[in-house]
């Protein structure tokens, strides 16, 4: 009867801890460990550029996607082309407004399984005080303490107030752009 008793509270306590569910282990995103890009066409001529200055948090668990979330600020005066005169027009009140809108922000509510290692993070972004709900398409890789996040979000920019008065048309920048992200977060 002993060695029944024993063998139900072994059984029992290794039931429970099979059973426990995974929690989310939290990383931190920090400036220069990956690029955060954005791309577009100006004049016909396509141009690619980042963001040098951005941050976040990141709570993940491969097994529980859904019960993840993230929240990503972009520091917008750090954004760069190599162009000096697009460069020098960026911060300015007509494209990204930087006095006033100092930082974008991606709050991501959670993440949806694509299977393997794709995922969809759904959240808000805004940019200029204009928010949307946007989905981004990632690839989401776990290796020790580091988890390297990579995909790429299209974007209309006109939807959030980027280029007003004479580039509110595609007419000299294209509408459209693109958010590229092919960051590594540490921690875990």
């Amino acid at each position: 009867m002993k060695a029944l008793h024993k063998f139900l509270s072994v059984a029992t306590i290794t039931g429970l801890l099979l059973s426990t569910p995974t929690f989310a282990a939290d990383w931190t995103l920090a400036s220069g460990n990956g690029t955060l890009g954005f791309s577009g066409t100006q004049t016909g001529k396509a141009f690619d550029g980042h963001f040098g200055k951005y941050d976040g948090t990141i709570s993940f668990d491969p097994a529980h996607p859904e019960a993840g979330h993230a929240k990503i600020t972009i520091d917008m005066a750090s954004a760069t082309t190599g162009d000096s005169q697009r460069d020098g027009a960026l911060p300015g009140h007509d494209w990204f407004d930087v006095k006033a809108f100092p930082s974008a922000v991606f709050d991501v509510n959670d993440f949806k399984s694509k299977g393997g290692n794709t995922y969809d993070a759904e959240g808000t972004l805004t940019i200029k005080g204009v928010s949307k709900p946007v989905t981004l398409p990632l690839t989401i890789d776990i290796s020790g303490s580091a988890l390297h996040a990579k995909g790429h979000l299209p974007l209309v920019r006109s939807a959030f107030n980027v280029g007003i008065g004479p580039w509110a048309t595609g007419q000299w920048v294209a509408l459209e752009v693109g958010v590229d992200v092919d960051v590594t977060a540490h921690g875990g």
